[in-house]
């Protein structure tokens, strides 16, 4: 038997008062944008954007807002949570997680596109050089969702399997649920649901002992998210970018199969969060036309063949 880890991680940093206070999920996204604008500016600088360096913060701020925060939640509530539509307040609160990658993805084409339409510069031009850091931002946004125990693995018995108490919040899991409520209840009468048990194992190490018969070995598929679509695509990116020179829009085609290809694989290693279609997640199913999506910038960015002239001279 291997003494699987037991997942409980504070998704607070640090608590002001009760249940108030800074959270990692929150940080990462500050964490994600601070990246951002560096390595954006560095590539301004060196003459591989059309966007002055003067213009980097204006841009990743209001792409923030409108790209990344507005699409993904939107993204969330339309591909995974629509019944969220009938009570519109749940929507704004967005501290309680639930953001959709490829709704981001979605939200960030269409704000890039009336950017570079509002300040006349390329829009291929100013996607290669954007999609090159977005994925330290999933690569963050992937760790926030595993120190938030959330978007958990698929069963496995592999040694480095982990035990995920959110688990218990899924309705396909009551009967553990139930379990886990009885013995919960002999170590601390007032733990009565189970997101009591999910809020209160970090801080009571005898709970987590009596839940470790109950929960079931997963994947920490958030890692490998976080290694894969964040680590692994941000280098290759990184690479091409600086060590290559190829026509616009060739590199946000890359970037979208490269996400789609990686998304798919791991989505075999995560517990589906919403119902399949047509035998495939979510994630798998809207991957396929993100890979659609950058065959065609492949495509017509090597038709096209060309090659936005850089406003700066590359610094040594």
């Amino acid at each position: 038997m291997f003494a699987y880890y037991l997942h409980d991680f504070d998704p607070f940093i640090f608590h002001l008062w009760g249940n108030f206070g800074p959270r990692w999920y929150g940080m990462a996204y500050v964490l994600a944008f601070a990246c951002g604008y560096w390595l954006l500016s560095v590539l301004a600088r060196r003459g591989y954007s059309q966007l002055r360096p003067a213009q980097v913060g204006d841009f990743v701020s209001w792409c923030a807002l409108f790209g990344v925060m507005l699409g993904g939640r939107l993204g969330y509530v339309l591909f995974y949570r629509p019944e969220m539509l009938l009570d519109p307040l749940s929507i704004l609160r967005v501290w309680e997680g639930g953001m959709s990658s490829h709704g981001g993805m979605l939200g960030v084409l269409v704000f890039t596109y009336w950017y570079s339409w509002r300040h006349k510069i390329s829009w291929p031009n100013l996607g290669d050089n954007l999609v090159v850091v977005v994925p330290l931002g999933l690569f963050f946004g992937r760790l926030a969702n595993f120190i938030n125990g959330e978007l958990y693995g698929r069963l496995t018995n592999v040694s480095w399997a982990m035990l995920f108490p959110k688990e218990l919040l899924d309705p396909k899991n009551a009967a553990e649920a139930d379990r886990a409520l009885t013995a919960a209840r002999q170590i601390d009468p007032r733990l009565t649901s189970p997101e009591a048990i999910v809020q209160s194992i970090h801080a009571q190490p005898a709970l987590g002992e009596a839940l470790r018969p109950i929960l079931t070995p997963r994947h920490p598929s958030q890692i490998y998210e976080a290694l894969l679509e964040g680590l692994v695509l941000f280098t290759t990116l990184w690479l091409v970018r600086t060590r290559t020179r190829q026509p616009d829009g060739v590199i946000t085609g890359l970037f979208f199969i490269g996400y789609a290809i990686l998304r798919i694989v791991v989505e075999y290693f995560r517990e589906p969060d919403a119902s399949l279609i047509a035998g495939f997640t979510r994630g798998q199913f809207f991957s396929f036309f993100v890979f659609a999506l950058g065959v065609a910038f492949v495509v017509v960015g090597k038709i096209r063949n060309v090659q936005s002239s850089p406003i700066y001279q590359r610094s040594s």
